[in-house]
């Protein structure tokens, strides 16, 4: 007869939920592209920015929209102090920057605040 592992019946779980990710496309943060380790939407050979609709980009991807760009995580930690809104500390031209995750000194991935 035919009997399923558990191991295959989560595999088969994980595909399910990949292809309905792909098929309502939702970006996956942080993806692997190429050698690199993304937070936010890219723009490589592209006209727009762009995200991987996988943890590890397999060629399924979608044009970003302003809902799918990274949003800043508060409370982060810069240094030695845990910020709760976005700072210009240590910007070298005074702008406002956020972290992308709650820990700036070992992550290193911000971007600037609207």
């Amino acid at each position: 007869g035919t009997y399923t592992t558990a191991h295959d019946h989560v595999r088969s779980l994980n595909l399910l939920s990949e292809a309905r990710d792909r098929t309502y496309g939702k970006c996956v943060f942080p993806f692997y592209y190429r050698d690199g380790l993304f937070h936010d939407c890219v723009k490589f050979k592209a006209k727009h920015k762009w995200c991987s609709l996988n943890g590890t980009y397999r060629g399924y991807w979608k044009y970003c929209s302003e809902e799918d760009f990274a949003r800043c995580v508060f409370p982060f930690w810069y240094r030695h102090l845990i910020y709760w809104e976005c700072t210009s500390d240590g910007d070298a031209f005074g702008k406002m920057w956020c972290s992308l995750t709650q820990n700036y000194n070992k992550d290193k991935v911000w971007k600037y605040c609207d």
